[in-house]
């Protein structure tokens, strides 16, 4: 990051969602997660893709959020039915290259899974990494997320808002998480 990009204004306007999921298991979720999209950002594409191949080529689509619902094998990485997998590192690496702004890797995963396959190191993307959804909480808490962002709030801010982090703190209405926040003074407007 160079000294003029402290000064740039990081603001998207018209921002591109895509919800999408790489098994056929997470189909009530895609739905649900691409309806709560929609209410605050009209560009929202949902997809259920077969491959790892087809969720790397939208990437090319220009997305500034993606929102993938995908299990994570024991290194860490996204593998589809066939067994074509990427790691969380460089799935995280292709959507920066494609701009995206952030990434959501939305369904439960265990956090040694993360540890293993996901660096978002020297990446300018915001990415969360979901452990446990917390069941009926997690709609509504995406809801207000998105609710503060499209008002114009960048994501650690809101996010903070809605789960302060404080050392040893339990938020049981809000997902089990790890938010990196490599761009974090972007604002996603609908």
């Amino acid at each position: 990051m160079g000294i003029l990009d402290l000064f740039r204004k990081d603001e998207v306007t018209g921002s591109k969602v895509l919800v999408c999921s790489l098994d056929t298991r997470f189909a009530d979720w895609l739905k649900m997660d691409s309806g709560v999209y929609k209410r605050f950002y009209p560009s929202t594409t949902s997809s259920a893709f077969a491959s790892v191949a087809n969720l790397t080529e939208a990437l090319n689509q220009k997305y500034d959020i993606v929102h993938v619902l995908c299990g994570l094998n024991a290194a860490g990485a996204i593998a589809d039915g066939s067994g074509v997998s990427i790691s969380g590192t460089d799935l995280i690496k292709k959507c920066s290259e494609a701009n995206v702004k952030l990434l959501w890797i939305a369904a439960n995963n265990a956090p040694e899974a993360y540890n293993k396959g996901f660096s978002a190191r020297g990446q300018k993307i915001n990415v969360v990494m979901v452990m446990d959804r917390r069941g009926p909480f997690f709609s509504p808490f995406l809801n207000n997320l998105l609710a503060k962002m499209s008002s114009g709030e960048a994501m650690p801010t809101a996010w903070n808002q809605l789960n302060p982090q404080i050392p040893s703190s339990v938020h049981p209405d809000a997902p089990d998480a790890i938010f990196f926040a490599g761009r974090g003074a972007v604002k996603l407007l609908p």
